[in-house]
């Protein structure tokens, strides 16, 4: 029995960044292995404010990604996509199924989850969250913290559709004792 058998020689690897973070939506990087190419898309933060978050928009758009995945990336029958396990990308696993692709549900670990995590950071970056609170210590604090700063400007950046955003941290984001400590 050959062993390459069942190796897998082509693999597009899909990872996503910035589900749990407070802030901005979620950027979904893909890697093709092995010639190593690389595309990103990004779902809105609008996906995660309502009523789109009660829809599910951010499903929605990361099928549409994954539609652009496979026409960018040219997949064949043979290819195995390996996919991370979060809930963000189960409409792509479920899509991808559906098209009759390999799909395999995966911890993403390595080069693609760095790069898909500096892409969220950058994206932090470009509107207007400090280098430092995002590149060594991005964590829950400290982006409510950043909110917090200019309520009135930042919570557009949110994602609101979250049940906790309305029972507890905007009201914590809005208060004047907050932005004091």
């Amino acid at each position: 029995m050959e062993l390459d058998r069942f190796l897998y020689r082509k693999e597009i690897l899909i990872d996503d960044s910035g589900w749990g973070d407070l802030i901005l939506g979620v950027v979904i990087g893909a890697l093709k292995l092995p010639a190593r190419r690389y595309m990103e898309r990004r779902i809105p933060v609008s996906s995660f404010q309502q009523p789109n978050f009660k829809n599910k928009q951010y499903l929605d758009d990361a099928v549409k990604i994954a539609e652009e995945i496979v026409e960018v990336m040219q997949p064949d029958r043979e290819t195995r996509f390996k996919i991370c396990s979060g809930y963000v990308l189960s409409s792509i696993r479920k899509h991808l199924r559906n098209q009759g692709f390999n799909v395999e549900k995966v911890e993403i670990t390595g080069e693609l989850q760095d790069m898909v995590e500096r892409s969220y950071v950058k994206w932090c970056k470009e509107v207007g969250i400090p280098a430092e609170r995002v590149e060594e210590k991005r964590n829950f604090w400290t982006l409510l913290e950043w909110v917090a700063e200019k309520p009135k400007l930042r919570e557009k950046l949110v994602k609101t559709g979250w049940k906790s955003w309305k029972q507890k941290w905007r009201e914590k984001a809005f208060s004047k004792e907050f932005r004091k400590s």
